[in-house]
């Protein structure tokens, strides 16, 4: 089992740091699912199709949560900014539903 960190953002990385948080290998893309074996796990704040793309290969999910207030939109985030405002990891479990209409 491997632990992938997918985040772009250096706040997130010195976060995971910060709280003792252990990854093998960081990630600022998840170009495609060649490396990923089940049992993995991946963390990061990711479109919910790719999370259900990695469910069907038996990959875990953490997606690093905070509510970001409006003012703080849209720029880069330091770890100690991603603490204040009580970010943290959670599990998540999502399947593709197929629908034809709606």
């Amino acid at each position: 089992m491997r632990v992938y960190l997918v985040s772009r953002h250096q706040g997130a990385v010195e976060w995971m740091q910060h709280m003792g948080h252990h990854y093998d290998q960081h990630l600022t893309h998840l170009e495609n699912y060649n490396d990923l074996s089940a049992g993995d796990v991946v963390v990061g704040s990711l479109p919910i199709n790719i999370v259900a793309d990695l469910a069907q290969y038996g990959v875990s999910y953490l997606h690093l949560s905070l509510y970001i207030p409006e003012h703080l939109r849209g720029i880069e985030l330091t770890a100690e900014q991603l603490s204040s405002l009580d970010a943290r990891l959670e599990e998540y479990e999502i399947r593709r539903v197929v629908k034809t209409s709606l």
